[in-house]
């Protein structure tokens, strides 16, 4: 490819960069469901982790069949289809709320990670190959600033259309009478509903535009066809990097997941009204005062920091790595993480606080700089790689129930020792497993 960017390969990047804003947006609304889910179903944190299970399966599940897939019908295709299936989804959000089954809330997440993986399979290796080999990691860690964009207006969207209703005990509403308790249900169906019709309407216009709008046919080049897995499976950093994927993500899931609750547990309300700063911060950026809110809408603003975070270290990322060796600012953020955990756990009040959500911040450059480094010199076996790596993501389902059964066991503050292991392992694949032939 020249090292030229032309004006179809500019045009294209700003496309498909909404892409990733818009799964940004819809993964992080999802970790909204949790705190008002575990209330009303009296779930256990395990239980509640069982949303992210549901969810993040569907990468293991769909990533190698949606490669497939694309190789049959074309990248552009690829992506209508998993819009048109993201859009079915969110509708079948209606029917599921408005029964109260908690099974049919995991299997629309399923359908709706399912549609979301198409678009990640295709979306990060297509974005790669938008330019100069030398500058992929830059180009999609910006890439990824935007799904950070989405992940960071998520919290604030679910803090006002999501928690911002107080919700009852199963035991609380066993009080109530049977109209009072039948409009309840209404309520709390309508607090779920609305937000995902919206998006399904949404996502559907953007399957339309894509269906109408040219893009350079990259992904269907005879290179990427004449790869395979097989030979992708031999590649060592390519192992070690979808390691790496698989406990980035499950990492970053897990905090962010439970960040409404241990907040909670930190009695957030008392904590925010007695500083002046965050009570502002709170008016600004929920238009409400501390005092008229509850206290899960609270925590849930402040979640905002934690992927906003990372939304700011991705856009410097980007010009960062312009600099620096990927494996080397990679290793340095993975260090960084666990010192802030390792401060969380042994602090309390603001210093906890604010440790916990500075990880935001130092997670940024880690999926995309992963991803980039994992797939080095595979050539014709990109494709078949990026599969791999999209697989990988599948540590979003399986490290937060492990992080909720220790968070039941002993508290969430003990939990943070999952993370940190998951960042050591960042760490050393920065340093050496990036580095294998």
């Amino acid at each position: 490819m020249s090292t030229k960017q032309p004006n179809s390969y500019r045009s294209a990047f700003a496309i498909v960069t909404t892409l990733f804003f818009l799964w940004g947006f819809i993964t992080v609304l999802v970790d909204a469901l949790l705190p008002r889910l575990r209330d009303v179903f009296e779930l256990t944190y395990f239980q509640a982790g069982l949303v992210q299970f549901a969810f993040f399966t569907a990468y293991a599940v769909i990533s190698i069949p949606g490669g497939y897939l694309i190789s049959k019908i074309g990248y552009k295709r690829g992506v209508v289809v998993g819009l048109v299936t993201m859009s079915i989804a969110c509708v079948l959000f209606y029917p599921a709320a408005a029964l109260r089954v908690f099974p049919l809330f995991l299997l629309a997440l399923f359908v709706l990670a399912s549609g979301i993986t198409i678009l990640q399979v295709a979306a990060n290796p297509y974005v790669a190959a938008l330019g100069p080999a030398s500058t992929a990691s830059s180009r999609l860690n910006l890439s990824q600033a935007f799904n950070s964009l989405g992940t960071t207006v998520a919290p604030l969207v679910s803090a006002i259309f999501i928690l911002g209703s107080s919700v009852m005990s199963s035991a609380e509403v066993s009080m109530l009478d049977e109209t009072t308790r039948m409009a309840y249900y209404v309520a709390e169906a309508a607090a779920v509903q609305s937000p995902f019709i919206v998006l399904a309407g949404v996502i559907a216009v953007v399957a339309l535009v894509f269906g109408i709008i040219k893009l350079p046919q990259i992904l269907e080049s005879n290179q990427d066809k004449s790869g395979s897995y097989k030979a992708v499976m031999k590649q060592k950093h390519l192992m070690l990097g979808a390691i790496g994927i698989f406990v980035y993500v499950g990492a970053e899931v897990s905090i962010g997941s439970y960040l409404v609750n241990y907040f909670l547990g930190m009695d957030v309300s008392n904590m925010v009204a007695s500083s002046t700063i965050m009570s502002s911060m709170v008016a600004f950026l929920s238009g409400n005062s501390v005092s008229g809110m509850n206290p899960a809408r609270v925590a849930g603003t402040f979640v905002f920091f934690y992927w906003g975070g990372a939304m700011v270290g991705r856009f410097a990322g980007a010009y960062i790595l312009q600099f620096i060796q990927p494996g080397k600012l990679l290793g340095s953020y993975g260090a960084f993480n666990i010192t802030l955990l390792i401060i969380t756990m042994l602090s309390g009040g603001y210093v906890a606080f604010w440790s916990v959500l500075a990880i935001g911040l130092f997670n940024s450059i880690m999926f995309p700089t992963i991803f980039t480094l994992a797939i080095a010199g595979l050539k014709q076996n990109t494709a078949q790689g990026s599969g791999v790596l999209c697989t990988a993501i599948v540590g979003g389902a399986i490290i937060p129930p492990l992080f909720g059964v220790m968070a039941d066991a002993y508290g969430i503050n003990s939990a943070f020792i999952i993370p940190i292991v998951c960042y050591a392992y960042i760490v050393f694949y920065a340093l050496v497993g990036s580095k294998s032939s």
